[in-house]
């Protein structure tokens, strides 16, 4: 009887068996189990059969200095005919050698003790330069220039009026001749570019003793040669009048 009962359970137990498989297979939990199982097992990925890089491979020039390589490259011969040629196309202005008077002497000045002229001293040699430029021949190109402390002392550079320069003087650098009254002559050079004279002003400057307020007319009377007349300051700050 008890072997019965046990064939009966195990019956019963084997049945239940079954209804749960059909029911999990009606359900599809086994494939869904299946699936993710395979999904959470890590899955060794081949290797990707990738080519090494290959650098290009470039020649590249070694840097040097032009100069370096030009000297390496070129002949002593063609290195001077440059030099020649570079002369002839770019010619460096520069002031002749002249004897200069016994009356001329370049020594220092004393810029501590300055005088700087009165706004009414300045306008009344101005007037007066002007008065002396009517007088001149009108063929002739001029005009009046004011003297600063920066043309007679320190900087010594003179600049000049640009739409004069534009009109009337070199287009490039050149030795512009600055004749006194006296009828000396000052080499001067005048820089195109900058619209002024540079070397030589301040010899010219010196040996005529120019002053803060000095009204000086300049006429042009050749193409690279000025007539310059000077109109004192220093005769209207005494009080004389205009």
């Amino acid at each position: 009887m008890v072997a019965a009962r046990r064939l009966t359970y195990e019956e019963s137990r084997r049945k239940r068996l079954e209804e749960n498989n059909e029911r999990l297979k009606a359900l599809n939990l086994p494939l869904l189990s299946q699936a993710l199982r395979e999904s959470l097992t890590p899955k060794s990925s081949p290797a990707k059969n990738s080519k090494p890089r290959k650098l290009r491979e470039q020649q590249v020039a070694l840097r040097r200095s032009i100069r370096v390589a030009n000297k390496a490259a070129r002949s002593q011969d063609e290195i001077s005919e440059q030099a020649v040629t570079h002369e002839a196309v770019s010619p460096k202005v520069g002031i002749p050698r002249v004897v200069v008077s016994d009356r001329i002497h370049f020594k220092g000045r004393d810029l501590s003790n300055r005088v700087y002229a009165s706004d009414e001293a300045r306008t009344c040699s101005m007037l007066r330069a002007g008065e002396l430029q009517a007088s001149l021949e009108p063929q002739y190109p001029s005009f009046l220039k004011s003297m600063l402390q920066s043309h007679v002392t320190g900087g010594f550079w003179l600049g000049l009026p640009g739409h004069f320069c534009k009109a009337t003087l070199p287009k490039s650098d050149a030795i512009m001749t600055l004749e006194d009254e006296e009828g000396d002559e000052y080499p001067t050079v005048f820089l195109a570019r900058k619209t002024g004279l540079s070397g030589g002003w301040k010899r010219f400057s010196v040996a005529h003793n120019l002053v803060d307020g000095d009204a000086l007319v300049f006429q042009l009377i050749r193409p690279t040669k000025f007539k310059v007349y000077i109109v004192r300051v220093s005769s209207f700050e005494e009080g004389n009048k205009c």
